[in-house]
């Protein structure tokens, strides 16, 4: 079976661009970049459709995540994280859950009025299909709302690629799609090792401030 190179380099730079927010480094968003093009190249060449345009949506966060980022960093200091607020995480949630609906209806929508395959789940039969076109539709939202909230530095970007794994590595084996399914095994481990560090880093910076208040 032939390899493609932009696919399988494309999921290369998706990897690093995981051990890149690790350290928070700014060439995250231009990694990120990098990939996405490689794999919304690789999606049109296979014509996978809805994969190509969800590319197109993380290279558009790519450039909204290094934004944020220059300026969080601006005169040198370091990206301060922290955990989501209260309202923010209530957004997030009721973005996926939203997200999720909508993009499904129009996955489905898509398919019935124009045989337009935006999800590869809508090609199995009924009720499957409505089964996998909402999984797919939960990884693309997830996906998004992980890299927003990932460029505005909040811890809970790292829970919601968990949410996204938990769904995806089950439903990719399940697929046969087991080299898929791996990559996105370890995406979960490299996630909750990301999450352990953003975590400490923040309680560490917290307890160091706080004497400081005291004294002041």
């Amino acid at each position: 079976m032939p390899v493609k190179w932009t696919d399988l380099l494309g999921n290369v730079f998706a990897v690093a661009t995981v051990l890149f927010a690790m350290r928070k480094s700014i060439w995250t968003w231009p990694v990120q970049f990098t990939g996405a093009v490689l794999l919304f190249v690789a999606s049109v060449s296979a014509h996978v459709t809805g994969n190509a345009l969800k590319q197109v949506l993380f290279a558009a966060l790519a450039v909204y995540g290094w934004w944020k980022w220059r300026q969080g960093t601006q005169g040198g200091q370091a990206l301060e994280v922290r955990p989501a607020r209260m309202w923010e995480r209530v957004g997030l949630i009721t973005a996926m859950l939203l997200g999720t609906a909508l993009v499904a209806t129009v996955f489905y929508g898509a398919w019935v009025l124009f045989e337009l395959p935006l999800s590869w789940g809508v090609h199995a039969p009924a009720p499957e299909s409505f089964f996998l076109v909402a999984a797919d539709a939960y990884i693309f939202v997830g996906g998004a709302v992980a890299t927003w909230a990932q460029g505005r530095a909040l811890v809970d970007f790292w829970i919601v690629w968990m949410a996204v794994d938990l769904v995806g590595v089950p439903l990719l084996f399940r697929s046969q799609l087991y080299v898929s399914g791996a990559v996105y095994g370890l995406f979960f481990i490299l996630v909750l090792i990301g999450f352990v560090k953003w975590l400490r880093e923040y309680r560490t910076r917290t307890a160091e401030l706080k004497p400081m208040a005291v004294a002041t």
